[in-house]
């Protein structure tokens, strides 16, 4: 397991794909936000989150994933998972996320759903 989370994110299609790379915590969560936010700033409200890289989300991280959800909730945007990790799928199914969010298989099936 990767220690140190990092993330990469590129514009694909006027959506944001963000890429994770270990355990999404507080600091990886915060991470994501940052990240999300300097590109809603520019008129982007359509995200993948690309999770491919990581294999646990602690309590706090999702909570950072729920701010994300309730800001693209207000600006009408989406929040679509890829890659899940099947224990982290099932974590985001008993939360209920997938109500407010999609999945998909990988980044090219999450962008056709934007």
């Amino acid at each position: 397991m990767i220690n140190e989370f990092k993330l990469q994110s590129e514009l694909k299609n006027n959506c944001l794909v963000i890429d994770t790379f270990g355990y999404i915590n507080n600091v990886g969560g915060q991470k994501i936000v940052d990240e999300f936010k300097e590109h809603s700033q520019n008129g982007i409200n359509n995200i993948v989150l690309n999770l491919k890289e990581t294999k646990i989300v602690n309590s706090i991280g999702i909570s950072f994933i729920i701010e994300i959800i309730e800001s693209l909730n207000d600006s009408e945007g989406k929040l679509i998972f890829a890659n899940l990790d099947p224990t982290i799928e099932k974590t985001f199914t008993i939360m209920g996320l997938f109500q407010y969010a999609n999945k998909a298989d990988n980044v090219d099936e999450a962008l056709k759903l934007i």
